[in-house]
C-alpha cells in the first residue's frame, strides 16, 4: 500500500512529537534513578567495534579521543523493525469527555501518545518503525523505516486521531480480517505492538486469536497493550443513580441502575480479561493491561524489556 508524503506538513516538529520526546526524556530520567538504571536506552551514531568485523567503518578520530574502537552506524542500519498497530474504532473513543487532552485522555488519545512515545524511543535507538491503523478495514499501513521524514509522517498520521469523533460517526471493529491483512504485509521479522481494547473478542475470540497467531506464525514478536479505563470499564465505578449507557459502535441504548448489575458485570468482565490473558499466554503474546489513568511507564517499560530480550 503506497502513501504520499506532504512535505509541507513535515518541516517542523509537531506538538505530538514534542510531547512524545518529553515523555521519553522523563521516562529515561526515571529509569536512571531506578533499579533499571543499567538499561541501554540511548543509542548514539556509533557502536562498539566487535573483533573480527571489517575495519572500514571504524571512526579513527573518535578512537584518538577515547582510546576505544567504535564503528560508524549508517542510516540504513537498524537493530529492530517495529510495527505499531492502533485500533481506531468507536469504542476506543471512550470515555466521552468534555475536554480530551494529554492529561485527561480517552483510550484513543492515550494510545496515540503511547505510540508516539515508542516512536520517539525507536528513533533514538535508530530502529525502523511502521504504523497501521484499523477500524472495520485497514485505514493505514506503512512499512517500517528509520528516516526522519518517515518519523514526521507517522506523527502527522497519529495526530489525526487526536480529534474527537463526530457524534453521528460510528466506527465498527473488524479486527480479525484487519490483523490478517497486516500480518501478510509485514514481510520481515518484527516486533508488533498492538493498542486495542479488544472489544471484538467477546463475540469471536477464536477468529481474532487466529489472526494474532498469524503474526506469531510469521515469527514476529507481539505485545498487546489492552487499553482500558479501569475505573469505569473494570471496577464499574459509577455514582448511585440511574444511567443511560450507549454502545458507541452500534448506538444501542440501555437504561440501568449501575449498582443493580455491578457484581455480575464485574465477574463477567474479569472472566473475559482472564480468558484474554490466558489465550495470549498460549500463543506467547505479551499481554499488558494499559490503564489510561496510569501514565506511560506501563507502556515504555514493557517495550524496553521486550527489546532487551530480543537483542
Amino acid at each position: 500500500m503506497d502513501y504520499i508524503l506532504d512535505q509541507s506538513k513535515l518541516q517542523q516538529f509537531s506538538q505530538l512529537e514534542l510531547i512524545a520526546r518529553q515523555v521519553v526524556e522523563g521516562f529515561i530520567t526515571g529509569l536512571h534513578k531506578s533499579p533499571f538504571h543499567g538499561f541501554s536506552v540511548e543509542f548514539a551514531e556509533h557502536r562498539l567495534y566487535n573483533t573480527g568485523e571489517s575495519i572500514k567503518n571504524i571512526d579513527w578520530k573518535l578512537y584518538g579521543k577515547t582510546d576505544r574502537l567504535y564503528s560508524k552506524r549508517y542510516e540504513e542500519e537498524t537493530n529492530l523493525r517495529c510495527q505499531i498497530i492502533i485500533d481506531a474504532s468507536s469504542s476506543m473513543y471512550y470515555p466521552i469527555k468534555d475536554s480530551i487532552s494529554f492529561e485527561n485522555p480517552n483510550k484513543i488519545t492515550f494510545s496515540v501518545y503511547a505510540a508516539a512515545a515508542i516512536i520517539a524511543l525507536l528513533k533514538t535507538q535508530r530502529d525502523a518503525v511502521g504504523l497501521s491503523v484499523f477500524t472495520d478495514k485497514v485505514d493505514l499501513f506503512t512499512p517500517a523505516k528509520s528516516s526522519s521524514v518517515h518519523h514526521k509522517y507517522l506523527f502527522v498520521e497519529l495526530e489525526k486521531h487526536l480529534k474527537p469523533l463526530n457524534p453521528d460517526e460510528k466506527r465498527t471493529t473488524s479486527a480479525t480480517p484487519c490483523l490478517h491483512e497486516i500480518a501478510e504485509n509485514i514481510h520481515k521479522r518484527s516486533l508488533v505492538v498492538i493498542f486495542s481494547d479488544m472489544m471484538e473478542t467477546q463475540g469471536n475470540a477464536d477468529e481474532l486469536f487466529s489472526a494474532l497467531q498469524h503474526l506469531r506464525h510469521n515469527k514476529h514478536e507481539v505485545i498487546l497493550f489492552h487499553v482500558v479505563d479501569k475505573a469505569k470499564e473494570y471496577d464499574f465505578n459509577f455514582e448511585n443513580r440511574p444511567y443511560r449507557f450507549i454502545d458507541v459502535e452500534t448506538g444501542k441504548e440501555l437504561k440501568i441502575h449501575p449498582h443493580e448489575v455491578k457484581d455480575n458485570y464485574i465477574k463477567a468482565i474479569n472472566d473475559y480479561k482472564n480468558n484474554l490473558k490466558l489465550r495470549c499466554g498460549q500463543y506467547n503474546i505479551d499481554f499488558v493491561e494499559a490503564d489510561i489513568n496510569q501514565g506511560f511507564k506501563q507502556i515504555l517499560l514493557p517495550y524496553l524489556l521486550k527489546r532487551e530480550k530480543l537483542f
